[in-house]
């Protein structure tokens, strides 16, 4: 099959690493689906994150990138249950696995969830990173309830964005930040307020919240930790911060992939109350100036790879 491997990781992010090559099938092990991949999408850092090995150790280089995406269903492992030859299907890989950037993959079942109906391969594979991030980052360790207030740094990218709606559809008063530029578009999806993160005091302007959702880190984090509300949370999906605060919860987290997650945020999609945010898409032999065009430019939302 035809897919993108990196076999050190060079120049900036390790995107000049980035090969279009031929690579060998995948196989479906114990609890695997076999996937024929239609779209995949990424985080532009993941290309440095220290996933060279897998679960029990051993080197797997060179790897195949890009942790989510869509498709078919081409083969069952023994003992796959729950899904079917010719489902369409979109999910989130386990990082220590080849990835979604390839002409199939092999996948757990549990980490596989329908493809929501009404939107195409595409929009599909830029959902489950995003959506998980968010859902567990707001939720599961933030605590997030309606009528609580949460800020969301970092509102109009690919994580931020589908926060910002999360968080509206569970009845929270959202404070969405960004560029000045992408005051428009976060306030389309959702967002109460939008306070431009270049300006100087922006935590005065964004005011006291119960939960700061973070994905930009360094010195914003740092100074979002003086808008949380005593009993409230600072959490983040970068870089844990240092902070003196001992009246408020700090949680750095890693998502998890969430078959039960992922089906409920594709019945959200297809009601039409979440809308996945896709700035940019590529070919897949175009995969490194895909992953520049994300580390380099101010892309909205997902970057997808159509294969």
């Amino acid at each position: 099959m035809k897919a993108i491997r990196i076999h050190e990781p060079e120049g900036l992010e390790g995107i000049d690493g980035l090969v279009y090559e031929e690579a060998p099938d995948p196989t479906p092990a114990i609890g695997d689906a076999l996937v024929q991949v239609h779209a995949a999408s990424f985080t532009p850092t993941e290309l440095t994150w220290p996933l060279r090995t897998d679960r029990a150790g051993h080197d797997r280089g060179p790897i195949i990138p890009a942790h989510e995406g869509s498709g078919v269903v081409a083969a069952l492992g023994f003992g796959a249950a729950g899904l079917s030859v010719g489902d369409e299907v979109y999910g989130l890989i386990d990082g220590h696995r080849d990835g979604w950037a390839a002409e199939k993959v092999a996948i757990e079942v549990r980490d596989l969830a329908p493809k929501p109906r009404t939107v195409d391969d595409v929009h599909a594979a830029a959902i489950p990173q995003a959506a998980l991030t968010s859902w567990q980052g707001l939720f599961d360790h933030g605590h997030l309830e309606a009528g609580q207030t949460v800020v969301v740094l970092g509102a109009a990218g690919g994580v931020g964005s589908m926060a910002v709606q999360l968080a509206r559809n569970a009845g929270a008063q959202v404070v969405g930040t960004g560029r000045a530029s992408q005051r428009d578009l976060v306030l389309e999806l959702g967002a109460d307020r939008f306070v431009d993160l270049e300006e100087d005091r922006w935590e005065d302007a964004a005011g006291q919240a119960d939960v700061v959702f973070d994905v930009i880190g360094g010195e914003v984090l740092e100074r979002s930790a003086a808008i949380v509300k005593p009993g409230g949370a600072l959490v983040t999906a970068m870089l844990p911060p240092e902070t003196q605060r001992d009246d408020i919860r700090t949680v750095h987290f890693i998502r998890e992939p969430s078959r039960a997650q992922l089906t409920e945020v594709a019945r959200m999609v297809d009601e039409g109350r979440l809308l996945p945010q896709v700035g940019a898409v590529y070919a897949l032999a175009d995969a490194r100036d895909a992953f520049m065009a994300k580390s380099t430019k101010s892309i909205p939302g997902k970057v997808v790879l159509e294969v």
